[in-house]
């Protein structure tokens, strides 16, 4: 087993050393479930690196969102260079899902768009997980979605070697069947071309690279690795494994077995709607699923080919469908799921079955799939929760639920290496609590600090905003009503000061490392319910926690029992860690974070253009300028900045029209 590598400058620091020794413990002793109880600063993440080190077995770190799971996949990579750190999260960057409404009788088609770049790393993700041990995959819930059969994919593999024998006729119809396209105009990924006896392939899961095999007569003479972009060798094989260009690819035998069971279960509803008087069922049931097969027999896929995964697995009905987790179990090796952030990702994947399932019910009753569409779905909580041999929950204020399933099997890390303590807190009336918090604004912004404040409402967050900015704030809000983008764009502009107040609902919990806020305000603290439960303000006021002068202030009229409880966890966490700073003559020091500066478009004809405000590039121009971008584009996607490559990415396909 390849050995992981763990590269980092520190070493295990407060409470971090015996958190590691725990967690480690408990797991080699054969626990299924953990807890790492960690404060908010404290270092979680480079626990979790040390904790996969010492175990040394392969790691998926799942989380609720993806810009968590961004931010995470950049840590490992940091912490494992030498290692497989991979990402998978969905690959769409739009999605629409079909559905049916039968009052409306309105049938809305699948609509999305692909994110080529997440799709090759998806790709990448599972091509590596049955390629070697010291991986680490980071996963968005996306990875309790049914994929493909792991073993199938296995079976869809190519290997070639110096010497070998490759008729070449074999071979096209070979990649033709693992999902790739001949192409030899645009040679993208997931295309190969044939030029007399060199044949090119651009595996789907490769960024830059391609590979060129030439032939002597029938036999491989040379393999080379070739850059796209600069169309120059950079090495020389012996051999090489080329995997499936997507995960439903099947073989053949598998695909005709499939067609005849989709085509069985196709006759057999068809007489359940002539049983039932549903004429109408009957065709629409008939017409879309034999458009289908006819797709899959000739390319072997077909729009909405997810529907039919149960007869391309071989699975039962009602069986637990395979997902990104089988891919760890196809190596008949333990691993580890670590759940960050566990009390929004657990309830978040258990919601996820009930959702896809009603809508799905739909569409089976009224004609529109198979019944067999509805194992196309996302893992019930009940299987995910038993599916790996060991969970590591990860989280500043851990549910019951991880609690109770963890029972012995726990650990603190309330110590912060910083030496911050949590922060300061006080309850102040909610009369006149506006005016009262813009002198607290004031004071914060004569020492280069920011301001977060928290509402219940989007109307409220807007209305605040408008008020302070009236006043000379430089203030801004955010809410669900601000797309992914714009949010990193706020925050990014919020550590960099363009502005000095953020306001928001629950968007400002989880996830968020800003150490240049010093003061948080919560509005209407009293006000119980999910925003105002004991979980979301002891998250809430751990954003102060990055600041050796964080604050919180409450504006409540009475002390509810969920901001009791929150006191006193934070009392304990902070007496806990003056004690620890008193012993080891500590003084606490802010976080120091460089702010990863934007990417910004500096192709002078573009500015240009964009202050002469014209709608029409000239053709030369348009052609340097999306060259231009392009770099860009690839250089923010290297760095992780995925948003910013996507920005960018529709950028160029705008320019390309002007």
């Amino acid at each position: 087993m390849g050995k992981f590598i763990l590269d980092s400058q520190f070493a295990p620091a407060g409470d971090q050393p015996q958190a590691i020794k725990h967690i480690t413990q408990f797991i080699r002793n054969g626990a299924q479930y953990t807890t790492l109880v960690g404060v908010t600063g404290s270092g979680k993440t480079y626990t979790m690196a040390n904790i996969i080190a010492h175990l040394n077995i392969p790691t998926l770190i799942m989380t609720h969102n993806k810009t968590l799971a961004a931010q995470l996949y950049s840590e490992f990579r940091g912490f494992f260079p030498k290692n497989h750190v991979e990402y998978f999260i969905s690959h769409f960057d739009y999605y629409q899902p079909e559905a049916y409404i039968p009052r409306r009788d309105l049938f809305i088609e699948k609509d999305s768009s692909i994110n080529e770049d997440l799709e090759r790393l998806r790709l990448s993700a599972t091509t590596s997980l049955l390629a070697y041990d010291d991986i680490i995959v980071v996963a968005s819930v996306s990875a309790n979605y049914g994929l493909g059969n792991p073993a199938e994919y296995l079976t869809m593999i190519h290997k070639f070697e110096i010497g070998q024998e490759e008729p070449q006729k074999s071979l096209l119809l070979k990649l033709v069947d693992m999902g790739y396209t001949r192409n030899d105009t645009i040679f993208e990924r997931g295309n190969f071309r044939v030029n007399g006896e060199v044949i090119d392939i651009f595996p789907a899961y490769n960024e830059r690279e391609f590979i060129r095999i030439e032939f002597f007569g029938d036999e491989i003479e040379r393999m080379s690795v070739f850059d796209s972009l600069e169309r120059t060798a950079l090495t020389q094989l012996e051999s090489f494994v080329l995997y499936a260009a997507n995960q439903f690819i099947v073989g053949a035998q598998r695909l005709e077995r499939a067609i005849k069971d989709i085509e069985s279960e196709l006759e057999y509803r068809l007489e359940e709607f002539i049983a039932q008087d549903k004429h109408i069922e009957y065709q629409r049931l008939k017409t879309r699923t034999e458009f289908d097969l006819e797709m899959i027999k000739e390319s072997g896929i077909c729009k909405g080919i997810e529907n039919y995964a149960r007869h391309l697995t071989g699975k039962k009905a009602g069986e637990t469908p395979y997902s990104l987790l089988d891919y760890f179990e196809q190596k008949g090796k333990p691993y580890l799921l670590i759940v960050d952030e566990s009390h929004v990702s657990l309830p978040q994947f258990g919601g996820m079955y009930a959702g896809d399932r009603s809508r799905k019910e739909v569409l089976v009753e009224y004609g529109f799939r198979l019944p067999s569409a509805l194992d196309n779905r996302p893992l019930r909580f009940d299987e995910f929760i038993t599916k790996a041999p060991h969970f590591l929950f990860v989280s500043a204020t851990p549910a019951q639920r991880e609690l109770e399933l963890s029972q012995a099997h726990i650990a603190e890390q309330i110590i912060r290496p910083t030496g911050l303590l949590d922060p300061l807190y006080e309850v102040r009336d909610t009369d006149n609590a506006v005016l009262d918090l813009y002198d607290e604004i004031k004071a914060r912004i004569a020492k280069n600090q920011r301001v977060l404040i928290t509402t219940l409402t989007k109307k409220m967050a807007e209305e605040l905003s408008k008020y302070y900015a009236e006043f000379g704030i430089k203030v801004r809000y955010m809410h669900s009503d601000i797309d992914a983008i714009e949010r990193n764009h706020l925050i990014r502009a919020l550590r960099l000061g363009e502005f000095d107040v953020l306001i928001g609902i629950n968007l400002l919990r989880e996830g968020l490392d800003l150490p240049e806020v010093s003061l948080i305000a919560i509005m209407d603290a009293d006000k119980e319910g999910f925003l105002r439960s004991e979980t979301s303000l002891i998250q809430t006021m751990g954003r102060a926690a990055r600041n050796v002068e964080g604050k919180v202030i409450l504006y409540a009229k009475k002390i509810t029992s969920s901001m009791q409880r929150a006191f006193e966890i934070t009392d304990y966490r902070r007496a806990k860690q003056e004690a620890f700073n008193k012993q080891h003559n500590i003084t606490p020091k802010s976080v120091q974070r460089n702010v990863e500066q934007e990417l910004k478009i500096e192709s002078s004809g573009l500015s240009r253009l964009y202050e002469k405000g014209s709608k029409k590039i000239p053709k030369s121009e348009r052609e340097s300028i999306i060259k231009d971008l392009n770099v860009k584009m690839h250089q923010a996607a290297k760095a992780l900045e995925f948003e910013e490559a996507a920005r960018l990415r529709d950028e160029i396909a705008r320019i390309r029209t002007m």
